[in-house]
């Protein structure tokens, strides 16, 4: 019988890059405030992702992130005359933030609230991030108010809507719903070389980013779109499946099919979430600057033609608590939010 004795010896954990980031994030004291629209504001861990990939965002912007969870229903008309209190309290909420987010979701519950959240983040200029959901919420928003189809709508809500902006992915099912998902990465082409989020992802020529849907935005409709405004920068390998849209007249304006949340890291935070933050810093400035063919946030914060940030100074490592005023405020020390090196 033959044994075999492996020794190691033991090293000490290099903590250098942590422990700078977050002796820089302690420094920091400018905020910046994100008001996260989703029907699940409750519960915050069913947005983990997304939290973190905005935390991470926010420290290499060098700012204490402040969310305002707005529960998407109170923003509806129903509420102003059942609930006069929530629905005072989400407007506020969300015309005192810097930036506004849709994240993704299912149902239709809170949909009209979050349709009323990007029709005021459009119409205000005030930075909108879409994802998946929040990505088609922003086309149906636009085309009932821009388009004049004020009965657009998703299949999703409706499977008999005679104006569907957004409708159900032919190859899908609809009968078994169990692995029906178009899921993991798939590939994005960028269609429109200088839009925001080909900069923010440093010029290339496409991008892999996670998925996790079963609706799409109708190709059908696609060029009423376009001819009024929207541009739909990046599709997918067929050139009919749209995956990331823009209002180029917007200083921030940005929908994206896929999950972009899911590839951020602390030290790499995802470009679109990047931009986000950035422009709610400094609505008034200009977020991207060209150099040298390639894209660099005004801060520095994302370089590169990988998709990665090349300047990050800080990190914290966690302790999130809410407020009563529905606010969820992230600051370093403490165990919480961002613990480790998985967050």
């Amino acid at each position: 019988m033959c044994g075999f004795v492996i020794c190691s010896v033991a090293k000490e954990p290099n903590l250098k890059e942590w422990t700078t980031r977050t002796k820089a994030y302690d420094k920091c004291h400018e905020t910046v405030r994100i008001a996260m629209v989703g029907k699940y504001t409750g519960l915050s861990d069913a947005y983990l992702s997304v939290l973190k990939a905005l935390l991470h965002a926010a420290v290499a912007r060098n700012r204490k992130l402040l969310v305002d969870w707005v529960p998407a229903g109170d923003l509806e008309d129903v509420t102003s005359k059942e609930d006069p209190e929530a629905y005072k309290a989400a407007w506020t909420l969300l015309k005192g933030a810097h930036g506004v987010l849709v994240p993704g979701g299912f149902g239709d519950r809170g949909v009209q609230g979050k349709i009323l959240a990007a029709k005021y983040a459009r119409e205000n200029n005030v930075p909108y991030l879409g994802i998946c959901l929040g990505m088609q919420i922003a086309v149906i928003e636009y085309a009932r108010s821009v388009l004049g189809l004020h009965d657009a709508t998703s299949t999703e809500f409706d499977p008999e809507a005679k104006n569907p902006a957004v409708i159900f992915m032919p190859e899908g099912s609809k009968t078994h719903m169990g692995g029906t998902m178009r899921l993991g990465s798939r590939r994005t082409f960028f269609e429109v070389a200088d839009c925001k989020s080909a900069k923010l992802y440093g010029h290339v020529k496409y991008i892999d980013e996670r998925h996790r849907h079963r609706y799409e935005v109708n190709p059908d409709m696609i060029s009423q779109l376009e001819n009024a405004g929207l541009s739909f920068v990046g599709k997918d390998e067929s050139g009919k499946r749209m995956e990331i849209v823009e209002l180029p007249s917007h200083p921030y304006f940005i929908g994206v099919q896929f999950h972009p949340e899911f590839k951020s890291r602390p030290g790499k935070p995802s470009p679109v979430f990047s931009g986000l933050i950035a422009a709610a810093c400094e609505q008034k400035k200009a977020i991207l600057l060209p150099s040298n063919g390639h894209a660099k946030l005004t801060s520095g914060i994302y370089s590169g033609v990988n998709g990665h940030s090349s300047i990050l100074k800080s990190h914290p490592n966690g302790n999130g608590f809410i407020a009563s005023n529905g606010t969820l405020n992230l600051y370093a020390k403490g165990n919480g939010v961002c613990v480790d090196g998985s967050c």
